[in-house]
């Protein structure tokens, strides 16, 4: 599936389906990048327990840059959100984020050998810093509906890829994988943190406000949305292939 199978307009999409999303229209104009991040090898082998530790901590480093990044853009998106209601999920998720999930990281930093140095003052991969530029930028020039598809495929993706490792190869939390092996728990709480049932439905109530404040929009200011979502499907995949390295260096 290409982006050119979905119709160009979220309207004529509409006349094409039984039962339209904005987000699903959003996800099929991101395609082919949508299903090569979902199952990128990177992913794959991680799930699997084979992916190289270094490709790993190089991986680790660079997400957790990227994080203060992220949750200064869910802490906008906070004062953006339109009530009680649509504020709480965000609010929830960055107390995971700044508690629970960066636990794991300082954890798993001194279990892969990663210096303090490097993780403290790293310096930003090309794809984290056009992630964050990203990221800021939608915030700055835009409104909630500017701010939401790049908040919602960011996190969706990693819904999509860690349900699926996590279904394929056994709930991390309740037994090891088919191959009979135990993962390192880096590996297998990073599995988990995205494909525990409250995760899961935090991005359904994401994809939620995408699909109530995208469908207001103006057809111009969908086409802009469109854009921002499908930049930021395709930075996700070209971060998996940055720390993930060439078929050449892996050979």
């Amino acid at each position: 599936m290409t982006a050119d199978s979905a119709p160009a307009s979220y309207g004529a999409y509409v006349e094409t389906v039984a039962d339209p999303r904005f987000t699903d229209w959003l996800r099929e104009r991101s395609e082919p990048a949508w299903s090569d991040a979902i199952t990128h090898p990177f992913t794959r082998e991680l799930g699997a327990g084979t992916l190289e530790m270094d490709a790993y901590a190089t991986y680790l480093v660079q997400d957790y840059a990227f994080l203060e990044a992220l949750v200064g853009t869910f802490g906008f998106a906070v004062g953006q959100a339109p009530g009680i209601e649509a504020k709480r999920p965000l609010i929830e998720f960055l107390e995971t984020v700044t508690g629970e999930e960066n636990d794991y990281f300082e954890r798993s930093f001194d279990a892969l050998g990663v210096s303090e140095s490097r993780w403290t003052n790293p310096d930003p991969s090309p794809t984290a810093a056009a992630l964050v530029d990203l990221l800021g930028r939608a915030a700055r020039e835009g409104g909630y509906a500017e701010t939401l598809p790049v908040l919602v495929p960011a996190e969706w993706i990693y819904r999509e890829w860690a349900t699926a490792v996590a279904t394929e190869y056994g709930d991390p939390d309740t037994e090891p994988p088919s191959d009979g092996t135990d993962l390192p728990f880096y590996y297998a709480e990073w599995i988990d943190l995205h494909a525990v049932g409250s995760f899961v439905e935090f991005v359904d109530e994401l994809r939620d406000q995408l699909d109530a404040v995208g469908e207001e929009c103006s057809p111009r200011r969908q086409r802009r949305v469109e854009e921002l979502f499908r930049r930021t499907v395709d930075l996700e995949v070209a971060f998996f292939e940055e720390c993930y390295g060439s078929s050449d260096d892996r050979a």
